[in-house]
């Protein structure tokens, strides 16, 4: 692990893509076309973030807005709107440094300024790190997908009410 003192977060930009890219093929399993992110970030530059250390991209959260049933079987039926996170990731050696719950957090504020009133995301049901984080941030585990994955894993979704006063002040700097 790499110490640092701090760093930073900024929306996307279309140079960003080859530094994105080449973190999410260092970790995460699976991987996207460059025109699937750049249609993300046309349809949704606010929750499109990177976190920056020494001006070295480090890590990145892609998201986007959708219409559909809610996540949590308490809501009354009827359509919301609802970000959903598609991807986020940070370099192995700059964990552990708030990187990933820092773009977390940002994207949610941007989800709402798009007036998505839930957040949603799916992750393996072996990736133990990632499901603590995300339940550290107060999301839920609202159901399981069989066979979510390409290789045959299954999803746990988990998601999350927003609510702009629960989320802490804006900060882009940390």
């Amino acid at each position: 692990m790499i110490l640092i003192k701090d760093f930073h977060l900024r929306l996307f930009k279309p140079e960003d893509l080859e530094s994105v890219m080449e973190i999410n093929l260092k970790t995460l399993p699976e991987n996207y076309s460059s025109y699937f992110y750049l249609e993300l970030y046309e349809n949704f530059p606010k929750v499109f973030l990177v976190a920056e250390v020494d001006n070295k991209i480090v890590g990145y959260i892609m998201c986007r807005i959708e219409t559909g049933g809610p996540e949590f079987k308490r809501t009354p039926f009827g359509l919301t709107r609802k970000g959903h996170i598609v991807s986020v990731a940070v370099l192995p050696e700059y964990r552990q440094h708030g990187i990933g719950s820092a773009l977390i957090t940002e994207a949610m504020r941007g989800m709402i300024e798009y007036n998505a009133s839930e957040c949603f995301l799916e992750v393996r049901v072996t990736n133990e790190q990632a499901i603590n984080l995300y339940k550290e941030l107060g999301f839920q585990i609202v159901n399981t997908i069989s066979d979510y994955y390409h290789d045959g894993e299954d999803a746990i979704v988990m998601a999350k009410r927003l609510k702009l006063e629960k989320l802490p002040n804006p900060e882009k700097s940390y």
